[in-house]
């Protein structure tokens, strides 16, 4: 597989959707009362697509690896938050899981990708 962009990479595709639908949910009911809680959600996502990006413009594949990591990891961090919100009563159970599936389909296929570059030395 080879991309020319970040742009043209399936998991930054998915990732940029992923970062729509926190800004949706964080932009109504509790969460307007609720600033912080809001702001960590939409920073972790915007971490996920902003770390798939920065790490392929790197250049190397040992640093976008580095950086898909990190992406991964704000995914974990995005489900862990996905539970307070539901524990707070801010997101219904349904909203819960359709954004908890997101966040697992994206966090596997980021894992996948990174596999795929550890397992591709032809790659830089």
């Amino acid at each position: 597989m080879k991309a020319n962009c970040f742009e043209e990479l399936n998991i930054w595709k998915l990732s940029r959707l992923f970062v729509k639908e926190i800004y949706t949910i964080t932009q109504k009911g509790n969460f307007l009362k609720d600033y912080n809680l809001a702001t960590q959600f939409q920073r972790a996502g915007i971490s996920v697509n902003a770390n798939i990006a920065e790490g392929f413009e790197r250049n190397t594949r040992k640093e976008f690896i580095h950086f898909l990591f990190i992406s991964k990891g704000s995914c974990g961090e995005i489900r862990s938050l996905l539970y307070l919100a539901l524990d707070l009563d801010y997101i219904l159970d349904a909203e819960f899981s359709e954004l908890k599936e997101s966040a697992v389909i994206l966090s596997k296929s980021i894992a996948s990708f990174i596999r795929y570059l550890k397992n591709n030395p032809i790659l830089k």
